[in-house]
């Protein structure tokens, strides 16, 4: 957990519409396709659990064939993927499997892929919430790959002095190893070393490996970060401007100890010892997680600005020219909100904030580019609150991007204690975290004190614990769509609680436990399996008509 970055819970930029179904789907292909010998020229996707039943209306289908393409989650020609593959010759299959024994979790992919050299690769990949993946099996040997550092993969024989060999090249190019792990059946037998390195590994030294007599095969995965990030910029993030600077990796690490906050406990007592807001405090550690990974230019203002670019267009395009979504559910919704927002029973911030919550899922479903906050079917909520907290109250940009920052905060200690998967808690590992995210950025934007904010955070996710997840016919539509506005109105009303220096009996750490253990306890079938709830009512079921 010390690898979770603002960006992995503020982000991806992505297409819709699903952080995990579509966006952590097509990183799985695309790792999977780093690893081939040539172009793919066939690919049969074998799906478990949630990827089973919903991976059509996730747009699953269309990821995977777009990541064995190469593409990048926010490529707007993901949704022309089966298109593109027949113009570039690449054949594919889907299989859903109803027997889940063998998976460790409910968004799981078998890929058996041959390229155009012949060869042929089989791995299993899981993508695990928020856009994030890792692969797990790689030609029948367990293995954990996750695309976020720069990797080296080596197939070899499982004999003495192949891993100094490999250490050794590594060295001579000067390249950082981060992890290195071996990974095999048995010992002597075939093996994958992985090495996860802080720089980019060139081309000569993946040839220099390959030169040893032990070594059958040596795959570069790129660091998915790199497409992330944006350009590197030299400007620092503000919000840690003057802090760390300079230090080395060795320094980085050391001070990264004192600041990989486990529990809200933890991350309150830096912020009241300092007298930061949470803001501040997250933005001391991601300049020390930056540091750490060899990463010279902290350019976490440059991604806070773009996230929020993003998230503007998204919430507001479909004002004024509405998009029907993929699966024909909505569309129009946020155009009708505002126009009777004036006249409506709303306040201006409430009303405001509905309509764009409604707009953002709009463009999600409709396979538009949104920011994943902290996962596509929540990603409404977050941009909501912070655009009508400005349209009401006036706060500029770079109020809106710190308050970004204080979200990611709350989503970082959300993830890292329990889930923000609705495959894995329900709903309320999604909406019910976004809302926590927004409550608790709201709260800093109006001028609460760090324990307000975690107190706000608290609020929300207890107004929508238990909320399970069913999304109709599988499409993150109908009543993500909804659920995204109520998450909002959640948020204000958790938030104002909060500001009114009303206390909790349960604190943020414990909330987030049992909001957990909810969700370990909730059954498949109210967790994004399009199973139960709503899914399984008769008109639901009538429109699905797969039944």
């Amino acid at each position: 957990m010390k690898s979770l970055s603002i960006r992995d819970i503020i982000g991806p930029v992505m297409i819709g519409p699903s952080s995990s179904h579509t966006a952590g789907a097509l990183r799985i292909a695309r790792m999977c396709r780093r690893l081939l010998s040539a172009e793919p020229v066939r690919a049969v996707f074998t799906l478990y659990g949630s990827f089973a039943h919903t991976y059509q209306g996730h747009g699953t289908d269309r990821a995977l064939v777009a990541g064995m393409l190469g593409m990048e989650p926010d490529d707007e020609r993901i949704r022309d993927s089966f298109a593109l593959a027949e113009e570039a010759g690449l054949s594919f299959a889907f299989i859903p499997c109803d027997d889940d024994s063998d998976i460790g979790h409910p968004n799981t992919v078998d890929i058996e892929v041959v390229d155009a050299s012949g060869g042929v690769t089989s791995m299993r990949g899981e993508s695990i919430g928020g856009g994030a993946a890792v692969i797990s099996r790689l030609n029948g040997i367990d293995v954990s790959l996750t695309g976020e550092y720069h990797s080296i993969v080596v197939k070899q024989y499982d004999r003495r002095g192949v891993l100094a060999h490999i250490a050794t090249c590594l060295n001579v190019f000067d390249v950082n190893i981060a992890t290195t792990r071996l990974f095999r059946k048995k010992k002597g037998d075939i093996a994958y070393t992985i090495m996860q390195t802080d720089d980019k590994i060139p081309a000569e030294l993946a040839a220099a490996v390959a030169r040893h007599a032990d070594i059958l095969d040596v795959r570069v995965v790129e660091s998915d970060r790199a497409s992330e990030t944006g350009a590197p910029v030299a400007a620092e993030c503000a919000e840690a401007q003057g802090f760390g600077a300079g230090m080395s990796v060795a320094e980085a690490e050391e001070m990264l100890e004192s600041l990989d906050f486990a529990n809200g406990a933890e991350l309150l007592a830096y912020c009241e010892a300092e007298d930061l807001p949470i803001s501040d405090a997250i933005c001391r550690r991601e300049r020390c997680l930056l540091a750490a990974q060899g990463i010279a230019v902290d350019d976490t203002k440059h991604y806070l600005h773009r996230v929020l670019d993003v998230m503007r267009t998204s919430a507001t395009r479909p004002l004024d020219a509405p998009q029907p979504s993929m699966g024909g559910l909505i569309g129009g919704e946020a155009q009708k909100l505002a126009a009777i927002e004036k006249t409506g029973l709303a306040n201006p911030l409430l009303a405001r904030a509905t309509t764009y919550a409604m707009a953002v899922l709009e463009t999600n479903a409709s396979m538009g580019c949104i920011v994943a906050a902290p996962t596509a079917g929540s990603s409404g909520v977050l941009p909501a609150m912070l655009l009508a907290c400005q349209d009401v109250h006036g706060f500029d940009d770079d109020r809106l991007e710190r308050a970004l920052a204080n979200a990611a905060a709350i989503g970082y200690l959300i993830t890292r204690n329990a889930t923000v998967s609705g495959a894995e808690g329900g709903c309320q590992a999604e909406v019910g975290a976004a809302s926590a995210m927004a409550a608790s950025a709201a709260c800093e934007l109006m001028g609460g004190t760090p324990r307000q904010c975690f107190a706000a955070a608290s609020n929300a996710l207890t107004g929508l614990m238990g909320l399970v997840c069913d999304p109709i016919a599988g499409l993150v539509e109908a009543p993500c769509q909804k659920r995204n506005a109520t998450g909002v109105a959640n948020a204000i009303v958790a938030a104002q609680i909060a500001l009114a220096g009303i206390d909790n009996l349960v604190d943020f750490d414990q909330t987030v436990e049992a909001m957990r253990r909810v969700g370990c306890a909730l059954p498949f079938e109210l967790r994004e399996s399009a199973l139960g709830g709503l899914a399984a009512t008769p008109a639901a079921c009538a429109f699905c008509g797969k039944c």
